[in-house]
């Protein structure tokens, strides 16, 4: 018999998320398990859930872009379910749509109880449903197809086709990473303050006492700007303040 609710379980971590999968089985939902944030991004358009539960750690693309996506085309009740404990990282994902947010390891009883709770908060999802139907997943605004290429002799950022050339090889970065240098390579020889940072790329105006998200994230894409250029310093940290972007150095 088919259940009345669907839920999609965003989870690379098998053993859990078969466990998760179970738990919801239970309790009356139609589970379908998703193992990477694109994945996830397909299911919640085709089956439009009533619960996510989202990992935050993808191997694809990092769960807090996924949350925002989610958002644009569902109001579907979000439970992160991440074993990131940084309160930074549990207020970036309340502020961009998730309703609730558990710490792995969690106990099962606590995830049934915060299911059971949001469900006694019924909203209304046919408006949405019926604009994610008819409509693809949005993207952040692209620049215009003329965007020249920035950076500098041995880095080269085209945006538009939202490329990375490091010596005339490709890097593969996260959307968030790209976003990260794009942000940086526009502004060159502006030290640009972590703040400000977390407002351009993660698109919030509401800022945290600690921002090493951004910290972890630029950590992130220097190792991988290192690895095709070992000798680069290109993004300088500016201690106290933010990160700068230098073209010149090599």
């Amino acid at each position: 018999m088919t259940n009345d609710r669907t839920a999609v379980v965003v989870e690379d971590d098998q053993d859990v998320g078969d466990v998760i999968s179970r738990l919801l089985d239970k309790a009356g939902f139609d589970v379908v398990i998703a193992r990477t944030g694109s994945d996830a991004l397909d299911v919640v358009r085709e089956q439009l859930p009533d619960l996510v539960t989202l990992d935050l750690t993808l191997p694809d693309i990092d769960g807090v872009e996924v949350c925002r996506q989610i958002r644009l085309v569902s109001d579907c009740y979000i439970i992160v379910v991440s074993g990131r404990t940084a309160e930074v990282d549990r207020l970036i994902g309340l502020e961009v749509g998730a309703d609730d947010y558990l710490v792995k390891p969690f106990s099962m009883r606590e995830l049934q109880a915060r299911v059971a709770a949001l469900f006694r908060r019924p909203r209304n999802q046919d408006a949405v449903r019926v604009e994610a139907a008819l409509a693809p997943v949005a993207e952040r605004p692209r620049p215009p197809a003329d965007t020249d290429p920035l950076g500098c002799s041995d880095l080269t950022l085209k945006p538009e086709a939202r490329e990375v050339l490091v010596l005339g090889e490709e890097i593969d970065l996260t959307r968030t990473e790209f976003d990260l240098l794009a942000h940086l390579v526009s502004n060159p020889g502006v030290v640009v303050p972590r703040e400000d940072l977390l407002r351009a790329v993660w698109d919030t105006e509401f800022v945290p006492d600690s921002t090493h998200v951004v910290d972890v994230h630029l950590a992130n894409l220097r190792r991988k700007l290192r690895g095709a250029a070992a000798d680069n310093q290109w993004i300088r940290t500016i201690r106290g303040v933010g990160f700068r972007f230098d073209p010149c150095c090599n």
